[in-house]
């Protein structure tokens, strides 16, 4: 039991690790969203460099409504495509139900609490750009395991537009289809 509460300790420790701030002053998030539009499965186009999902490759989010906001089961590969599965599971509830666009999650059975903004979304072209409320950590995600180079270059664009350093962004390998 102590071993276990040790690395729970741990891997939160990993998530509230100080980093560089992305963006000199952080963007605001998207005026609405429908809440609708986050459930399903999203996949990891690209991400700003984060401890916890280092080596991380075909990542993956599920969003499932439930009574008090979504269940969010984060899943990644580590090494390759195929290398050995790792997953996170969340709480997502809504922080602003004006706008619907920021979201306080829980992982680790409440250890590690976190706000996310949606800074963009592009239902019609599939895509969302989701970034911690500080900016330090910043997601591109689509509803397809990838998106069309001239749609994801618009994408970046987008997120070179809000202020973030487009150069530190990783892109993940794809899951094999």
């Amino acid at each position: 039991m102590l071993k276990r509460l040790i690395l729970s300790l741990a891997v939160a420790s990993a998530f509230i690790a100080a980093a560089p701030a992305s963006a000199d002053a952080m963007a605001e998030p998207v005026a609405h969203i429908e809440l609708t539009k986050m459930m399903g499965r999203w996949y990891e186009v690209a991400r700003m460099p984060n401890m916890i999902q280092r080596g991380c490759q075909a990542g993956e989010s599920d969003w499932t409504r439930t009574g008090d906001g979504f269940a969010v089961i984060q899943t990644c590969h580590k090494g390759s495509p195929d290398g050995p599965l790792a997953e996170w599971k969340a709480h997502a509830r809504v922080a602003d139900p004006v706008s619907n666009a920021k979201f306080r999650m829980t992982f680790f059975g409440g250890l590690v609490s976190q706000e996310y903004w949606v800074l963009d979304q592009r239902s019609d072209e599939g895509w969302l750009i989701l970034a911690t409320h500080d900016g330090r950590y910043l997601w591109l995600m689509s509803q397809k395991p990838t998106l069309p180079t001239a749609i994801k270059t618009e994408a970046v664009a987008r997120i070179k537009q809000l202020g973030f350093d487009i150069g530190r962004l990783e892109f993940p390998l794809p899951a094999h289809g």
